[in-house]
């Protein structure tokens, strides 16, 4: 018979305190409920500049990339033009975000990926992963930069200099490219809205804050062992074609 260091109780103990963290739950939902009003709230900011990008059907604006639709969704996928394949965490990312675009299309809304690396680059990435949401390469204008997801050398240096976290260590080689170039990407999230033809930026996003698009995360943290990670421990994160079979006994 194993046994476990957990607390062990009843079910009516389990019961109450199952009650108890229900209510705790349900005001934070109340808030997020919050923040997602006062998120719509914000003022929108015209896009003026004249970004191009490399799509399957020739050059487009920024403008074209809605689709039709009135509202825009880019997700700043990490694939800096030094890259050979896409940054794994983006590719965990992606996976959740490919089967959403239908569902968003529903509510008047494009989702796509942009990234730095040459369109072909990406479309055979994409074909690898089996997506098949719209990929588009902003590698010729300064659409990532502006958003602040493209970093100089002279912006790194001070980061270069100092102790390389252990994923960047081990997500460079991933991507087949340095340390150095693979910090100069950023993940992000940019949305956009489309009125009387004119474009605005309604909202953008990284870090902590593209978690909502990492749902195995919103699952993990529900387990007995939660993310089972550490921020000096190497990503345990692969792109799901390279994962190896687990036997999941403790």
């Amino acid at each position: 018979m194993t046994t476990t260091e957990h607390r062990i109780g009843t079910q009516e103990e389990w019961q109450a305190a199952r009650d108890q963290l229900m209510e705790e739950e349900k005001e934070l939902t109340r808030r997020g409920d919050e923040l997602t009003r006062k998120r719509r709230a914000l003022p929108w900011v015209a896009v003026e500049k004249e970004y191009r990008f490399d799509t399957e059907h020739g050059t487009k604006g920024l403008g074209d990339l809605f689709d039709g639709a009135s509202q825009l969704v880019v997700y700043h996928f990490m694939f800096g033009p030094s890259y050979e394949a896409g940054c794994p965490v983006c590719s965990s990312i992606a996976d959740t975000l490919d089967p959403q675009a239908a569902h968003l299309r529903a509510r008047d809304t494009t989702l796509l990926l942009a990234s730095r690396a040459p369109l072909e680059r990406l479309l055979a990435f994409r074909e690898r992963m089996g997506w098949s949401l719209p990929w588009v390469s902003s590698g010729g204008s300064d659409f990532n930069r502006d958003l602040g997801f493209q970093h100089t050398a002279e912006e790194l240096a001070p980061f270069l200099k100092g102790e390389i976290p252990a994923t960047v260590v081990q997500n460079a080689p991933m991507c087949g490219t340095t340390v150095a170039g693979y910090v100069g990407e950023g993940p992000g999230l940019s949305v956009y809205a489309r009125s009387n033809g004119a474009v605005y930026r309604t909202y953008v996003s990284t870090a902590r804050g593209l978690e909502p698009a990492m749902a195995y995360y919103a699952l993990l943290d529900r387990t007995p062992k939660g993310r089972d990670e550490g921020a000096a421990e190497p990503c345990w994160i692969r792109r799901h074609d390279e994962y190896e079979g687990r036997s999941g006994n403790a």
